[in-house]
């Protein structure tokens, strides 16, 4: 290779440089050089600052051009010379060049410099969390080995002793979250699972499928939430044991169908009843008057045949609209 150099930059100067900046780096990755020797070595090779910035990784690595890093926490200028780490992506290596345009030879330190990070960045950090479907099944499979578990894991960017949660969505795919998950789920119904160590995700998966049996539209005619944490269910998680989907509703559940199909605004209002502190909360939350809320109670009671103002009567209509999600998932 230097003997190639040296003919090429007999001939054309740029060229030669060029192959003394690819075997530079090739010598680098080689040796297994960290981020840092790969920064350092494009700031000198160049004769400028150069710059790495992975903001989801939570890297930032600048270098002056004799070698020295010296972070920086200004934004990189929109007119240095940069290339992305991935096609499209935010991750980038910058050269602090602005006095010249880019010659040839910053495009290819650029290029091989950003090559060798991606596959550092990969290599101890993790990819960038992905949404691959093969990755996130096998890490969510309980029947699929530990190690190949591991390997899915890393290559979806999760941190192995961190925790992460399974979400089931209604309508897509699996996805897997970390911590509680709250700014990463999907629209629509979504069953979230525990929050325990990677290579317990699939018992999250299956508890994040039982809790998106009790999930609802949250319409009119499906009221209830969009959104349920199954380690939130605590024992009302075993009704989903008792009440298959798709089977005959029980007796309680099948009232609660000819109730709602004879008076429309039934589900909603028995829903708020439940699911509020008080009757003055619900009236509320239907927007309705108090007086106005007893007198749908009543034709309720009368449509269902039990009473909804006590203690058990409440209990009993909880378990009615419980089930009726479950019947139907």
């Amino acid at each position: 290779m230097k003997e190639l150099a040296g003919r090429l930059t007999a001939l054309d100067p740029d060229a030669g440089a060029a192959v003394r900046v690819i075997a530079y780096f090739d010598r680098l990755s080689e040796a297994r050089a960290g981020l840092e020797a790969l920064v350092r070595g494009a700031a000198v090779l160049a004769g400028v600052p150069a710059r790495l910035v992975d903001v989801e990784r939570r890297v930032q690595v600048r270098v002056e051009a004799d070698g020295t890093r010296r972070d920086s926490g200004a934004p990189p200028d929109p007119g240095w010379p940069t290339t992305a780490l991935a096609p499209g992506g935010a991750a980038a290596l910058w050269l602090e060049r602005t006095e010249a345009p880019p010659s040839v030879v910053d495009a290819v330190i650029l290029e091989r410099a950003a090559g060798a990070v991606r596959l550092v960045l990969d290599r101890t950090r993790g990819r960038a969390p992905v949404d691959d479907p093969a990755l996130v099944e096998t890490v969510l499979d309980a029947t699929a080995p530990e190690a190949a578990r591991l390997h899915a894991a890393r290559g979806l960017g999760l941190e192995i002793t961190a925790s992460a949660r399974a979400l089931a969505p209604f309508d897509g795919r699996p996805r897997i979250a970390a911590g509680r998950a709250d700014t990463e789920l999907p629209a629509g119904r979504v069953g979230v699972g525990p929050a325990v160590p990677v290579l317990d995700l699939p018992r999250s998966w299956a508890d994040a499928r039982t809790a998106l049996r009790f999930t609802a539209q949250g319409t009119a005619q499906d009221p209830g939430p969009k959104i349920v944490y199954a380690d939130e269910l605590g024992g009302v998680a075993l009704l989903a044991h008792l009440v298959a989907p798709g089977a005959e509703p029980p007796p309680d559940v099948q009232a609660l169908e000819a109730a709602g199909a004879a008076a429309p605004w039934l589900l909603g209002t028995l829903h708020a009843v439940v699911s509020t502190a008080s009757l003055r909360a619900a009236a509320a939350e239907i927007n309705v008057h108090h007086s106005t809320l007893q007198d749908r109670l009543s034709h309720a009671e009368h449509l269902l045949g039990w009473p909804l103002r006590t203690p058990q009567g409440r209990l009993r209509l909880q378990l009615a609209l419980t089930m009726r999600h479950l019947a139907r998932s």
